[in-house]
């Protein structure tokens, strides 16, 4: 997680609360039951969480709330395409320094590590699925299993013809169109 705590400013602490009760306001299909008073309280109860959130939403990723768990609230990226200011990774470190030439800028569990948040698994990514149609043009990098990860590769998810579709790659491989999506528990 987040190595620093970092804090909000006044103005972007009410600048992004508001950003997202009225992303929670326009898609109540995807926390039903959900009231937005809860999370408002949870996330200033957290600054550090909040922090991370407008992390998510600078690089594109218009973070909202798609479920409750625990008495904690679980948000995603739930932009329609994969993050645009996250996009041109490789999959982590390792990766990044196997990389001789053209190496790009970051590597996405570095990236979500430095915003506090986590990359989804290949079980949330399905899950956000059933919360509206995402990444019909991109890909994103999800959470890879150890086993394939020691073996040089690692997973990445994306959603066509109705179906999701999971798919390996070399860990060290990026691409314009692939990002990551993260999920964050306040």
């Amino acid at each position: 997680m987040a190595k620093t705590k970092q804090k909000l400013s006044a103005a972007e602490r009410d600048e992004m609360l508001a950003t997202l009760k009225k992303r929670f306001e326009k898609n109540m299909q995807r926390h039903k039951g959900i009231r937005w008073e809860q999370v408002e309280a949870r996330l200033e109860a957290n600054p550090d969480k909040l922090w991370s959130l407008l992390q998510m939403e600078k690089t594109g990723g218009e973070p909202d709330v798609v479920a409750e768990q625990k008495k904690a609230f679980i948000f995603f990226d739930c932009s329609p395409e994969s993050p645009s200011g996250r996009r041109s990774l490789c999959y982590d470190h390792g990766a990044l320094e196997k990389r001789k030439e053209h190496k790009p800028a970051n590597s996405a569990v570095q990236m979500a590590e430095d915003m506090g948040i986590e990359l989804l698994s290949e079980e949330q990514y399905r899950e956000l699925q059933t919360r509206g149609k995402f990444d019909s043009k991109t890909s994103s990098w999800v959470a890879t299993p150890p086993a394939i990860r020691k073996a040089g590769g690692a997973i990445f998810c994306d959603y066509r013809y109705g179906h999701v579709f999971v798919y390996h790659n070399g860990a060290e491989s990026y691409y314009a169109a692939r990002g990551f999506r993260g999920s964050l528990t306040v």
